[in-house]
């Protein structure tokens, strides 16, 4: 099928260039009317080999390939394997193989380079069985593959997930005397992280020397680059180290590929000593060096060796890209420093460094959680006049900021402008414009929301599920809830605690505290288990109910499964307890209260105070809350 679908682009390509019908007039009629000086037996296709196929196009040089094959004298095949050597350079492996068969059909004779050519390209293009096929047919016509030709079946072996029949070739070439190359084990060394075999990557370069080849730079950084991008940094680091010590000369390409590997898993010191010891080599950073840092730095929020490295990245006169700008933009917004992050904007601007995205998208996130909507919303249009289109995320967290101010119609309004934009909303397009309507009270709106999301084929997630329970429940609309949470529990979505929580606090809330006691006893057999507010929860509403001893004992129980009372538990234990005219029961709690590093709410304060006053307690309670 593959084959199949290869030659099919392939002949259709050509097809459109090279297809004659009646005479060889009606071609050449095509190449002139496609803008080309290509005028019959005129056009000598050799002056166009003479001056060089580098800035050839692909049009271009199948019209010229079709001049070659209708010309009196024909080419020599050497030429034909420039045109196919620079038409597989620019990665069309299909149109090389069609035209490949066309040579053949015209009884044009393939050379070693011209089989070297077709036998990449039918690795590139995963045909690894055709290549082994052309491989045989040449090796019977005489011809013996060199390295390169070798390499590029390897390479196709690598590729196509056949990482044993790789290794088991690099076996036979040294077998039959080839001397596998730097780029034999650099080819090997890719396929074998494909496959995500790292160690044999890893002990291949210590096998190389055994095999002939010493590790150059470029296999070695293969390797390190390989173990960066799975997380292997200590592996990557100590690569490293042994390239150092064995006189290999390193460059900046792999000292930044550690580097950021460093930076990315949060090891930001030895990032800096590695970056220093470069320097020390005598190996200047650059900007890729400098914007790995500055960024790893940000997010540890160390602003001050940040500012250190930006100050001497500028003493350097290596200038800060739109890579360096928007790492600190973002960090600053997320800190808060919405000043600075505007100041960075207009130091861009400065230095003629076009925003991209990533740029207002941090800051119209800035100006939302500052509740500088209005500006937000200038700076949307901004990247409009300045022909950046924003994407959903840059509305989405519009619409969030909308939501938040109260003003969930102008969400809506964004909601339908992106709509019109052609930009489809998402799971967190919806979820917050629902939850912005429950929280204006407004639950028609929010289920709509929710229906329109089904409808427009986003599924729901367990945050939009916990979204929409929490915001009937709060609403007093708990049978609807408990219809939604029936269809959920049936649905197989795999609940969570939070589910839980909302739903035994919607049912004490409605006075249904048995229910929702009932739903905490279920909890096991679901396994899942009660956290903290859980508890709180269903405590609160026995204690409501005048429960107390139930509540004593769930507060054992939460004890005993390892949690640890808040101040929340305590105090709303000690108002049940002096309801309920039990003094020594809470003095008692009071007692522990104070000694977990706990005080008396607002609440409970009150309550004693009242009580005070109307003389069923004494002072020294006050004094103990105190």
């Amino acid at each position: 099928m593959m084959r199949r679908s290869v030659e099919i682009t392939g002949r259709r390509f050509v097809h459109r260039h090279t297809l004659v019908k009646g005479n060889p007039g009606t071609a050449l009629c095509g190449f002139r009317c496609s803008g080309l000086a290509f005028s019959g037996e005129s056009y000598d296709y050799r002056a166009k080999l003479r001056t060089g196929l580098s800035n050839i196009k692909l049009d271009e040089a199948v019209d010229l390939f079709s001049v070659m094959v209708k010309s009196r004298r024909r080419p020599s095949v050497i030429d034909f394997n420039k045109l196919l050597s620079t038409i597989a350079k620019m990665k069309k492996h299909c149109v090389v193989i069609s035209l490949g068969q066309q040579m053949q059909n015209l009884g044009i004779a393939y050379d070693l380079y011209t089989y070297s050519i077709l036998i990449n390209c039918f690795c590139r293009s995963s045909q690894v069985s055709l290549a082994l096929a052309l491989l045989g047919k040449m090796m019977k016509l005489g011809y013996e593959p060199d390295i390169v030709t070798l390499n590029s079946l390897l390479n196709g072996y690598c590729h196509g997930k056949r990482i044993s029949d790789a290794l088991g070739l690099v076996d036979q070439m040294v077998e039959m005397g080839y001397q596998p190359d730097p780029v034999t084990f650099t080819t090997l060394i890719h396929g074998l992280f494909l496959h995500s075999r790292a160690s044999d990557a890893v002990a291949l370069v210590d096998r190389m020397a055994d095999k002939g080849c010493q590790p150059n730079l470029v296999t070695y950084g293969a390797v390190v680059n390989g173990l960066c991008k799975r997380g292997d940094i200590d592996i990557a680091f100590n690569l490293l180290k042994k390239m150092e010590a064995s006189k290999i000369e390193t460059n900046i390409v792999i000292y930044n590929t550690v580097i950021d590997g460093l930076c990315k898993h949060r090891h930001a010191d030895d990032a800096l000593n590695l970056f220093n010891k470069m320097e020390n080599k005598g190996i200047q950073g650059d900007v890729f060096t400098y914007n790995s840092l500055i960024s790893c730095l940000c997010n540890y929020r160390r602003w001050n060796d940040a500012s250190r490295l930006l100050s001497n990245m500028i003493e350097r006169k290596i200038n800060p890209d739109i890579v360096t700008f928007n790492a600190l933009i973002d960090a600053f917004v997320k800190e808060g420093k919405l000043l600075e992050a505007e100041k960075l904007y207009e130091e861009m601007i400065k230095r003629s460094i076009d925003p991209d995205i990533f740029t207002y998208n941090s800051l119209i996130y800035g100006f939302c959680i500052h509740d500088r909507l209005d500006e937000a919303k200038q700076f949307l249009e901004l990247m409009v006049s300045k022909g950046c289109f924003p994407n959903v995320v840059a509305y989405n967290t519009l619409i969030k900021g909308c939501c938040k101010s109260k003003r969930v119609e102008e969400g809506m309004g964004l909601f339908r402008e992106m709509s019109l934009k052609g930009l489809v909303g998402n799971t967190v397009t919806y979820t917050t414009l629902s939850q912005g309507f429950f929280q204006a009270r407004d639950c028609d709106n929010a289920q709509e929301v929710f229906m329109q999301m089904v409808s427009d084929g986003i599924p729901p997630d367990i945050w939009t599920y916990n979204i929409s329970l929490d915001g009937l429940c709060n609403n007093g609309r708990i049978e609807e809830a408990l219809v939604i949470f029936e269809d959920l529990q049936k649905s197989g979505i795999e609940l969570n605690i939070v589910t839980y929580n909302i739903m035994i606090e919607g049912m004490c809330k409605a006075g249904k505290v048995e229910d929702g006691w009932e739903l905490f006893c279920s909890l096991s057999l679901k396994r899942v288990k009660p956290d903290v507010i859980t508890y709180n929860t269903l405590i609160s509403g026995l204690c409501s109910k005048r429960i107390l001893l139930e509540a004593e004992a769930l507060f054992r129980k939460m004890k005993e499964d390892g949690h640890l009372p808040s101040s929340g538990t305590y105090n709303t234990l000690i108002r049940a307890c002096l309801r309920d005219g039990d003094k020594a029961g809470s003095a008692e709690l009071i007692k522990e209260m104070r000694s977990c590093g706990f005080a008396g709410d607002a609440s409970t304060i009150s309550l004693v105070t009242n009580m005070l006053h109307d003389g069923r307690l004494d002072k020294s309670f006050l004094d103990m809350l105190s």
